[in-house]
């Protein structure tokens, strides 16, 4: 009677153990492409329009037989930015592409518009330490929170709500989901930099920052300076942009210094505008030349191969560029320049005398366009149950000699790194890069010196830390490349 009831027991056992197998079969999601959607877009955009695209052999053309075979692939990576990622050649060489859960944010940020305090920064290494960081204010964005609080540019930081600023906490502190923080103010005395008791609390709101900072004509004996601070290549401000160059013909200006130095890029096509703005005598030339991978430079060459190419233009639409006629510019750099700041140094190079005056710049010589889950994979008729999009790097940009190496940045031609000590007000004539360019443009400064205050070691700046920083983009992918590819 035992024996039986101990059979019987393994029996039941074994039968409710099959049952739960059973039933964690049925939990299991099984691959197909109606719960992969998300993944199915990663990988059929990549496949598209990715820059490297041949050297990932999971993006091959021939890499699946058929959809299941994908699919069962694609079931590996639950997480899609960890698939974003696996489908990517390394940092090294793919320093610059990203993907977001939500376009409106994305769409927003290449606009200029954001979840900002106003306090646009850099940050550096504090002296002798390869940990703590500290912060230094660049400027106030006109308009937000920071613009009627105590702090303006030159200030330093190196606390956020009482906890020191790290290599490894910098972004939970400042980029972290709490829109209120108060910064610990410091100074900088012999060789420390030390807590000065002073706070400022700062709120994020929705800002949308006007990239036009300064404007104005210095005039120096028969010299007329136009000097603009431009801080980011923002289409809805191209028409602003214009404005302000229609102020400088109109005031006779007869040398130019364009401030790129906190610029970090943004619109190929503002791109284009401003150096015809600059220009004007080569309308119809090119500017710049777009590389793409195999499969869509052989679509371009065989369909349109003026496609490719950007050209000097006299007219934002049906508005008529205001050029300024320059034969030469004088463009400020630091090492924040970076995409379209660093693609009006190299387009303009064949075609008028570009002098660089600072620092070394990002070397970003690549651009993107942003990528839906779409029929086409443009912003219309997107998929409604996800807000997934990608920002991958398309495209390489050289100027029309065919350069394009930068990947280190580019050199100034006369050096002058900004120094704290040193910064001076932006737009002043005795701010050090600025007077050093009206040295040069007057003909009073004959030697470069680099200025005497303290250097220390840059580790990041508010843009870049920014995902939608440092950007070159286009506004959609070419027309008709998916009709010729489907």
């Amino acid at each position: 009677m035992k024996k039986y009831i101990s059979v019987l027991t393994i029996a039941i056992l074994l039968l409710s153990t099959l049952q739960a197998c059973q039933k964690d079969q049925d939990d299991i999601i099984q691959p197909n492409s109606e719960n992969l959607e998300v993944q199915n877009f990663i990988w059929k955009g990549l496949n598209q329009y990715y820059l490297w695209q041949t050297d990932v052999p999971n993006l091959a053309d021939n890499r699946f037989a058929n959809q299941t075979a994908k699919d069962a692939f694609l079931i590996n990576y639950k997480v899609p930015e960890e698939l974003f990622d696996a489908l990517r050649v390394g940092p090294t060489i793919d320093r610059f592409s990203w993907m977001v859960d939500d376009y409106v944010t994305l769409e927003q940020s290449l606009q200029g518009t954001s979840k900002n305090n106003g306090v646009d920064f850099g940050l550096s290494y504090k002296p002798n330490s390869t940990t703590e960081v500290f912060g230094y204010v660049r400027y106030i964005i006109p308009g937000s929170d920071a613009a009627n609080k105590d702090i303006r540019r030159g200030d330093i930081f190196t606390a956020v709500n009482g906890t020191q600023l790290t290599v490894s906490n910098y972004e939970s502190l400042l980029f972290g989901t709490n829109d209120n923080y108060t910064l610990n103010m410091a100074d900088y005395v012999g060789s420390t930099i030390s807590s000065n008791g002073k706070t400022v609390a700062l709120t994020k709101t929705t800002l949308t920052e006007n990239p036009i900072l300064v404007k104005k004509v210095i005039t120096i004996g028969a010299k007329k300076i136009g000097y603009l601070m431009y801080n980011g290549f923002y289409a809805d401000f191209d028409l602003q942009l214009n404005t302000a160059f229609g102020d400088f013909k109109t005031q006779g200006i007869t040398d130019l210094v364009l401030d790129l130095r906190y610029n970090s890029g943004g619109s190929v096509r503002t791109a284009t505008y401003l150096a015809s703005m600059i220009t004007g005598q080569h309308t119809g030339k090119v500017f710049a030349k777009q590389q793409w991978n195999s499969k869509i430079n052989a679509y371009f060459e065989r369909e349109d191969p003026n496609g490719l190419r950007n050209f000097f233009t006299d007219k934002i639409g049906s508005t008529p560029i205001n050029s300024v006629n320059m034969s030469k510019v004088y463009i400020l750099t630091t090492k924040s320049s970076a995409s379209a700041s660093e693609l009006i140094i190299n387009g303009l190079k064949p075609h008028v005398n570009v002098v660089q005056i600072g620092d070394v710049t990002t070397g970003k010589n690549v651009g993107s366009v942003t990528l839906y889950d779409s029929p086409d994979l443009g912003p219309n008729n997107k998929n409604p149950k996800h807000k997934y999009a990608m920002q991958p790097i398309v495209l390489k940009i050289v100027n029309s000699e065919g350069f394009g190496d930068y990947f280190n940045g580019l050199t100034p031609t006369h050096e002058l790194k900004e120094t704290i000590s040193t910064f001076g007000v932006l737009g002043n004539e005795n701010e050090p890069l600025l007077k050093l360019a009206i040295a040069k443009i007057t003909g009073t400064g004959k030697m470069t010196t680099q200025s005497t205050g303290k250097q220390f070691e840059f580790f990041k700046d508010s843009k870049s830390m920014n995902p939608f920083g440092n950007q070159m983009y286009l506004e959609k992918a070419p027309d008709g490349i998916q009709k010729a590819f489907n």
